[in-house]
This record gives structure tokens, sequence and C-alpha cells, in this order.
């Protein structure tokens, strides 16, 4: 028979596990970095390639993550979708087509792209050669959950 005591004991040491997870998952806060271009590892897609600069929680931002992505001509990162947290879309080279408000419309290098919470919005690359994009992306204590 298991007693009153041993019943406490093992509800502690699962509390203990369970609290250990949870600290384990959390991602450590950014602070002010540089991060060179080069020593960040390129990981191929289908539709070319993503560089991931970071993502994590700031002083004042549940998350901000960065990362940089290359089409191939003709390519989209996936299917037009919507979410919660907001984006820029900041057009390094190449020509891209952004779908808002359910148009697609053309920008080019130097184009900022903002794409707001839970709008139907999508990107291709419409040009010759590859389009690279900067993606800053952020969810703060009132963005709200994907949309379905």
């Amino acid at each position: 028979m298991i007693t009153r005591r041993e019943i406490w004991i093992a509800l502690a040491a699962a509390a203990l596990t369970a609290s250990a997870f949870t600290v384990a998952e959390q991602k450590a806060m950014l602070t002010s970095a540089i991060y060179d271009w080069n020593s960040i590892p390129v990981k191929t897609t289908a539709s070319g390639s993503v560089r991931s600069f970071f993502s994590g929680p700031t002083p004042t931002l549940k998350n901000l993550e960065v990362h940089v992505t290359t089409l191939n001509p003709g390519q989209a990162p996936h299917q037009p979708h919507r979410h919660g947290h907001e984006e820029l879309l900041i057009i390094k080279q190449g020509k891209v087509e952004a779908l808002i408000d359910g148009k697609w419309l053309p920008a080019g290098p130097g184009s900022v792209i903002f794409l707001a919470s839970n709008q139907l919005h999508g990107l291709r690359n419409v040009g010759a050669d590859q389009a690279v994009y900067h993606v800053i992306a952020w969810t703060s204590s009132d963005t709200p959950p994907d949309a379905k």
C-alpha cells in the first residue's frame, strides 16, 4: 500500500521535473549583438535557401525573429497564408510579387513590405534571377492567435 507521504514525494518530484522542462524550453533573452552574414549557416529549401539569424524574446517582445530567404526564379516559400504575428520583408535583390488585399503587387530591391496580423498574404519570385529578402517578424503581448 502507498502511503500519503510517498504520494506527496511523487507529486513533488513530478512538479520539479515538469518545471525543469518548462525552463529548458524557454529561449534566452536576446541582447544587443552583431550577426555576421558569413557566420550564419545556409539551409537549402525546396524553393531556394534560408539563413536564420535569431529568434527569441526581447525586453519588450515575446519573440523577435530575423531570417533571410533566397528564392529561386518562379518559386514561392509557401502557399498564401495568415498568422497572428506581423512581419516586415525588405527586398534586397530580385523581382517579387506580394499578395496583399487579394492582389499580387510588384516589389523590387529596396522595397519594404508590411504584413499585418492575420491578413492573407504570399510572396513569389517573378524575376529571371534569385530574389533575396530579409524577414523581421515579431510577437508581442497584444499579438492575437493565428486566424483559422
